[in-house]
């Protein structure tokens, strides 16, 4: 059976932390930031980890399933 391959788009939007959990970015934060609020846009600077209800389908982007 041939390898999986890793979707390309997924790769540049994911990263995989130490302890195995997926790591991503928060959206809306590239354009239109004048009608957001200086907390809000603070708060969609930092990273966070995937949610598990998604979970399964980074992982097959990822090919790790």
């Amino acid at each position: 059976m041939p390898k999986m391959k890793t979707n390309s788009s997924a790769k540049k939007r994911f990263t995989i932390t130490g302890s195995g959990k997926i790591k991503r970015k928060h959206a809306f934060k590239s354009h239109i930031l004048t009608k957001k609020a200086t907390k809000r846009k603070r708060n969609l600077t930092y990273a966070t980890l995937v949610d598990k209800t998604d979970l399964n389908n980074v992982k097959i982007m990822l090919a790790m399933k």
